[in-house]
C-alpha cells in the first residue's frame, strides 16, 4: 500500500472514527497519536512487501495487527457461533429494513437498477461501462509509444502508482 495515503489515513480523525472495528484505530483515538510510534523496519522493493511484512508479523507479533498473514488479512480468524447467528439473524425476517413493505413498481425499478449498476449514487444513469466489475483499460506512454494494458481501472492505478481517482470514465 502506498504509505503515504495509510498516513493521511491514520492521521485524520474522521478516518479513526469512521473504522471503529479496527484496533489501531480504537486505540489511536483512546489513546492519542503521541503515544504511538512509527519505526521503519527495512526498505524494500514492492514485489517483496507482503513477504517481508509476513516475516516481521512473526518474528514482533504486533498487537493490533491481528492479520497472520498478509496476502490472506481473514486467513486464521473465525467468528464465533454466537456472532454467525447474529449476523444471519439480522439479515433475515422482521429485521430486514424492507420486511412487510409492499413496494411499488417504480421504487421496484429503481431498486433493480441500482443492484446492476445502471444508476449512479446520485441516481443518474451510469456513463457507458461505469460501475462494471472491471473494465480493461489501456495505457499508452506517448513518449516510449508503448501500450500497455490493464485488466481494471483499479489495477492500472495501483502499478502505475496513482490515486484511484485519477482514472474515470468519461461521462455521457
Amino acid at each position: 500500500m502506498n504509505l503515504s495515503i495509510r498516513f493521511l489515513e491514520y492521521f485524520n480523525t474522521s478516518y479513526l472514527l469512521r473504522n471503529p472495528s479496527m484496533m489501531i484505530c480504537r486505540a489511536m483515538l483512546k489513546h492519542g497519536y503521541s503515544n504511538f510510534s512509527l519505526t521503519i523496519l527495512e526498505y524494500c522493493e514492492p514485489d517483496k512487501c507482503l513477504e517481508r511484512e509476513g516475516y516481521y508479523l512473526k518474528l514482533f507479533k504486533p498487537e493490533y495487527n491481528i492479520s497472520q498473514d498478509p496476502t490472506a488479512p481473514m486467513s486464521g480468524r473465525t467468528h464465533s457461533n454466537a456472532s454467525k447467528t447474529s449476523m444471519s439473524e439480522a439479515k433475515k425476517g422482521e429485521n430486514h429494513p424492507n420486511y412487510g413493505q409492499n413496494l411499488s413498481d417504480d421504487i421496484k425499478k429503481k431498486i433493480s437498477d441500482a443492484m446492476i449498476g445502471n444508476i449512479n449514487k446520485r441516481g443518474k444513469p451510469r456513463a457507458e461501462g461505469a460501475g462494471k466489475l472491471s473494465q480493461a483499460i489501456e495505457v499508452v506512454d506517448i513518449k516510449n509509444n508503448i501500450t500497455t494494458t490493464y485488466n481494471s481501472m483499479a489495477e492500472a492505478t495501483r502499478a502505475l502508482d496513482l490515486p484511484r481517482s485519477s482514472i474515470r470514465v468519461p461521462g455521457p
